[in-house]
């Protein structure tokens, strides 16, 4: 995309290819983990064969663990089945220019089976299966996601090489709103804000937040895959920048016992007339309103793995810390799993569950899946919880990614929704990371142990 929120068109791109302003064009899809991957092609070759054919790629992408390590377990692909290849298609209607990187263009893709057929547990093809069940309604999804992150004045580099302790953040204390706080680090977040708008996102703003060298730059809601699309370019881009700066930025849901990284998600709902979760009943809204929260809380539970996908994840639900511990909705209230915001046609619902590290196409699709299950089943929706969550006798957010990922298993809603391959295929990715986590043995284990036991 330009600096418009358009795409690119082809023939821009094959004049800026042909005069040499475009060089290298990114061909990318989003792994399970919610990174990019992906390939760096010439201009040329883009326009000549994967423009029409697409590219292919190692199916191991969708097969593996964050250190790209082979693992036992999937049935899609493996060592008996000699690991081959699926196919990336352009989805040009992601074509952009990205500004961070001299001469180069970036195109998101789905990915299918050399049939064409697409691949299931494939993050991007998971998320338009939810979209076309609520396209079957007359439905549309509206989007937005608030990512967190925190900044060191340590390189990526020498924060491997210090094994990311002792960095130095980039603010000293609490900068949540503060001005000065952003005003310390502007000329990386103007970067980000400026590159970014520059790629085809619109970018609200950015503020301080409370962890140490803690910050939020917003992204303008947009339709459901946009700004997932929007999400994983962002994620990646803001890393590349940061590096560039010599700097490095985090992600991770809890990096320390302060307060963790965050990835609020903003849905609403619209039909041909417009925006349908507004209405006459209690609180302002619609029947279908009360059905797509009263859905998200009855699956909250067994979705969280979608929601928290990793170890870490968890560490991040902690009481007083304005991430959630109980399964309840309410009112403009921060201590709660499902927070209702705006009025009229800018009323939606806010999931506080997700931590930084989600992957964006899983967490909207399950959200979606939820309040699809609400909607079909007409659920009732529960009295809004007025005052403090965390005190309250509600039933909890799963505390272990083990229990997240049993609680999967055994999900009809997921079953139903996602279909048996792909809840297997997320169960066995928690089985891999739990068997890192157990075969581990920790710096907390060593500093306990080594003398005094």
């Amino acid at each position: 995309m330009g600096p418009s929120d358009q795409p690119l068109a082809v023939e821009e791109l094959r004049g800026l290819v042909e005069s040499g302003a475009v060089d290298t064009v990114v061909v990318a899809m989003t792994d399970m983990q919610g990174r990019l991957q992906g390939k760096r092609c010439s201009g040329r070759y883009f326009l000549e064969q994967v423009l029409d054919h697409g590219t292919e790629a190692c199916n191991y992408l969708l097969a593996v663990d964050v250190d790209m390590t082979t693992v036992d377990g999937y049935a899609m692909t493996s060592w008996e089945t000699g690991y081959g290849d699926f196919v990336l298609r352009p989805d040009l209607a992601t074509l952009r220019l990205v500004p961070w990187q001299e001469a180069t263009a970036l195109v998101l893709c789905d990915v299918l089976w050399h049939s064409g057929e697409p691949v299931a547990p494939s993050p991007r093809q998971v998320l338009r299966g939810q979209l076309d069940r609520l396209a079957e309604l007359g439905l549309t999804a509206h989007v937005g996601t608030e990512l967190e992150f925190l900044v060191f004045r340590d390189s990526y580099e020498q924060a491997w090489d210090k094994r990311y302790e002792g960095l130095t953040p980039a603010n000293q204390y609490n900068v949540d709103y503060s001005v000065a706080g952003t005003g310390r680090i502007e000329r990386l977040l103007r970067r980000i804000r400026n590159d970014m708008g520059g790629a085809g996102l619109y970018v609200e703003s950015a503020k301080g937040e409370c962890n140490l060298g803690q910050h939020e730059i917003a992204i303008r809601y947009s339709d459901a895959l946009t700004s997932c699309d929007n999400h994983a370019l962002y994620k990646n881009g803001a890393k590349e920048i940061a590096a560039q700066e010599g700097l490095s930025l985090s992600f991770m849901a809890k990096f320390d016992a302060r307060e963790g990284n965050s990835s609020h998600i903003h849905v609403s709902l619209r039909d041909a007339g417009g925006p349908v979760l507004p209405g006459d009943g209690p609180h302002g809204f619609s029947p279908l309103m009360e059905h797509f929260i009263a859905g998200q809380l009855a699956c909250l539970p067994e979705l969280t793995y979608f929601f928290a996908p990793n170890i870490n994840s968890y560490k991040r639900f902690a009481k007083g810390s304005f991430a959630p511990t109980a399964v309840a909705w309410g009112r403009d209230n921060r201590t709660c799993a499902l927070r209702v915001v705006g009025h009229g046609d800018g009323l939606r619902v806010e999931n506080r569950v997700p931590g930084g590290d989600i992957n964006p196409y899983l967490a909207v699709a399950a959200t979606l899946a939820a309040g699809l299950h609400g909607i079909a089943e007409r659920l009732p929706l529960e009295p809004m919880l007025e005052g403090n969550a965390y005190a309250a006798q509600k039933e909890s957010v799963p505390t272990t990614l083990r229990d997240a990922a049993r609680l999967l298993a055994d999900s009809k809603v997921a079953a139903e929704a996602f279909g048996p391959e792909v809840v297997e295929h997320y169960v066995n990715a928690a089985r891999v990371e739990l068997d890192a986590f157990d075969t581990a043995v920790t710096d907390w284990e060593r500093i306990r142990g080594f003398e005094r036991l």
